[in-house]
Parts: structure tokens; sequence; C-alpha cells
């Protein structure tokens, strides 16, 4: 991570030329410009820049869709202001020259666009900040490397692209060493850009790989994570291959996302653990994620593709519980002492992190200020259980986030209603696309 002194070093003796002034959008994206150093210094620091307002109101197209309150061209596409938060300064070691800043955004007179991710998370972070708490959290974020380069999986449509591996390299010694120079290649660059590397290691599907990071505060956290995943594809195409973060790219284990996260109070101290086991902070936050995972879940599972993950035995939940170190739930409690905390094993790959991890704060926070009981935890396989089960379709999650009083008394009907609009818009687009798999069972037989 750099200050602005540094940057002003590095840009006069010539090692930086280039800023990367830059926001996440609605897909979990980065968007932004390129601006030339002494510029950034000398206008876009201290002022900071605009893009158009289109940018929080599109597909992953990039298609202008009608229907969103802050963005039509009845409202003329007008701007709204990146404002460089300078404590995300860094260097961008696997491009020449480059820093970034990342941003918050607000309308040009200064009031945050609430529908942005950025500002949503900030939004429950002062939440919990008001209730003497502070979020960290980690994301476990797993990707399937092709050695296909990305202009020749589009060429091929996504067909018949070769995995970096040939079987399963789950904790594989040997299979990750075949792919170790990319892995390698990502662990040092990330390492560069301020990021505290933990661990990489091999995964289920064929070419599936996962590497760890340190926990931080929740926004550090879901700063880091979209610069790692913007990163990790920069440097396997340098290499020529590709990455997908797609949550289920085939019938085999989909790319998973889970999420860690703990409280603690203002001296920094855990709150989880008592003398004796659990507090009663961890059972009223657990028992708040219970009771808001379904309300949720269109943050956590964003995408018509994030449902294909959660198959029986897969490893992905179906059942909305919670258990000790017991994978078929949901929500896993693992760690012990001050290093307990809850993983949430719904997210996939293709998850805006601010957007899970605002939604995991906000249900904790929401179990923590009614003082939910927590049921007992779940023992043995919860695919098994027949209990409540994690929406299993964008529709109806959709349907159970925008009929949701939590959601809309803790996040606002304007932020409800954008992100239930973008899920209305995605749903169209799939529902009017003829597939392959249409194709392959009615092309001759039907």
């Amino acid at each position: 991570m750099l200050t602005i002194d540094e940057l002003q070093r590095l840009v006069a003796d010539g090692t930086v030329d280039t800023v990367l002034v830059v926001f996440t959008d609605m897909q979990g994206r980065l968007q932004g410009k390129r601006v030339h150093a002494d510029f950034f210094l000398d206008e876009v620091a201290g002022h900071g820049t605009e893009g158009c307002n289109y940018l929080l109101a599109v597909d992953v197209e990039m298609t202008t869709v009608s229907g969103y309150d802050i963005s039509s061209w009845e409202r003329g596409y007008g701007d709204f202001l990146l404002q460089p938060d300078m404590s995300t300064l860094r260097l961008i070691p696997w491009l020449p020259a480059t820093a970034m800043v990342q941003c918050d955004v607000a309308w040009l007179d200064g009031t945050p666009v609430r529908q942005s991710p950025r500002q949503i998370l900030r939004a429950q972070v002062e939440a919990a900040r008001q209730r003497g708490f502070v979020a960290v959290a980690g994301t476990e974020l797993e990707f399937i490397i092709f050695n296909d380069d990305y202009a020749t999986a589009w060429r091929k449509g996504y067909r018949d692209l070769v995995p970096a591996n040939r079987y399963n390299v789950d904790y594989s010694m040997l299979g990750t060493t075949e792919v170790e120079t990319l892995l390698r290649a990502i662990r040092n660059g990330m390492a560069g850009a301020g990021m505290r590397v933990e661990s990489a290691k091999g995964e289920c599907n064929f070419g599936q790989h996962e590497i760890a990071f340190r926990y931080a505060d929740v926004l550090r956290t879901a700063d880091n994570h979209v610069v790692y995943k913007n990163g990790a594809k920069e440097i396997a195409a340098a290499y020529g291959k590709s990455i997908t973060f797609m949550a289920k790219f085939n019938e085999r284990e989909g790319n998973s996302c889970h999420i860690h996260m703990s409280l603690r109070d203002e001296a920094d101290h855990p709150v989880f653990a008592a003398d004796h086991g659990p507090s009663k902070v961890f059972e009223h936050f657990v028992a708040g994620l219970l009771a808001t995972l379904a309300d949720f879940t269109l943050w956590y599972a964003p995408n018509i593709n994030s449902y294909k993950r959660f198959q029986e035995g897969s490893f992905a939940p179906t059942t909305i519980a919670w258990g000790w170190d017991n994978r078929t739930c949901a929500l896993r409690a693992v760690g012990h002492g001050s290093g307990l905390r809850i993983e949430n094993r719904v997210p996939g790959g293709d998850v805006n992190p601010y957007l899970a991890l605002a939604a995991m704060l906000a249900g904790g926070l929401y179990g923590i200020e009614h003082q939910l009981e927590l049921e007992p935890a779940f023992e043995g396989n919860a695919y098994a259980a027949g209990r409540a089960r994690v929406p299993s379709t964008l529709r109806d999650a959709r349907n159970t986030f925008a009929a949701s009083s939590v959601a809309r008394k803790i996040f606002g009907d304007d932020v409800v209603d954008h992100y239930v609009h973008a899920a209305d818009v995605e749903i169209a687009a799939f529902e009017a696309a003829v597939t392959d798999w249409e194709r392959f069972r009615g092309f001759e037989r039907l």
C-alpha cells in the first residue's frame, strides 16, 4: 500500500506514470479510468473524477437498461463522482508503472450513491460501529484455470476448453506444481499490491484452485477481493491462460466463495468467545444470519448461474442450518477462543463481496439487536435434514428479497428496489436465450 507522499516520489522518479481510478459496479467488477499520474496528483487526488451514472444501471453486457430510478434516458444519463479513498492507494506490480486507488461513489453534490456496493457496505460498517463493533472477514475465492487464453475461449464458444489439470488435485502438491508458475505470479503480485497472502491449494474440479488471504476489516477485505479477482485474470492472460470465477462452469464442483466473519469491540478484542464457549453475541449474531439468510440470498447468489451450485452432496449448501465444523450446513462455525468465527458457505465465486459482506453483517447485527435465540447446532447430514432450504433459483431469491420487510428496513426501499430490478433484468435475459441444452435435446428429436 502507498501513501500519497510515496506516490509523489514514485511519480517524480518515473517509477509510476499511471493511476487506475476505479470503483466496483453491481456485478463486482472494477470500472473506472486510467489517469496520467501527474494529473492524478494535481487534480484527481483532491477532487475526484466523474463517471457516467449508467455504470450502476447496466447488465453484465453493459447494456443500458430501463427501469432504474438513479439512471435513465429520461434523467439524461448524467455523471456521478468517483471520490478516491486514499487508504486504498497501492501499486499494481503486474502492470508496468501503475498504481491504483479505489473510490466511493457520490452524486455531484457530494451525497453518497446509496445503491453503490461500497456505500452499502460502508453503511453496515457504520451500523456496527454505532453498536460498538468492528467486523473482520476473509473471503475464500475459488477459480478454474484453463490453458486456453480468453480470446481462444471466446472463439470456441467456451466449449472444449483444456483445464490446467487433468484430474482432481485437491490438496495435491504434484497437481499444484503443474500450475505453480501462474499461481506464484498471482500470489507475489497480490503481495506486491499490499495483500497478506496465506496459501494456495488445489481443489476438486479439473484445474480448480484457491488462493487464501489474511482476514481484515470487512471494507478492506472487499476492496482486496475485487483487486485480486481482476488482477488474477490479468495475470492469467499474460501467461496465455484464462481463469473463470463462475459459480458453476460445468457439472463438476462449482467455484465457492466462503466468507468467514467475526466481530471485535472498539479496543480490537474478539467478542465471539466467552470463558467457557461461544458468547451471547456470537449466538445472537448466528441466529440473525439464519433468520435473514433466505431474505438476503440475492446478495449471496446474484446470478442465474449461482444457483446451479446448490446440489446435494456437492459441498455447496442447500439447507438453512448451522453446525460446528459441519460442511453440509449453510453456516459453519469454526475456530475457538479468539479465532472463533462463522463461515457462510452460500456465496459462489461470482459474488459481489461488498453486497455479500453487507448482507452478512446486517443479518448478524439484526440478530444482536433483537437478541434472537440460536437454535441448537445441527449434527449429521444437513442435505437430508428436510429443513428450510436455501432459495433454489434467482427468481425465488428475488421474490424473497423484494418482499423482505427486514431488508427494506435495513437497506432502504431505494436500495432493495434497485437490486430487485437488476435481478429482473437478468431473469428476462435468461428467459429470452436459447441454450445449447435446448438445441441438443430438440434440434432433431423433438
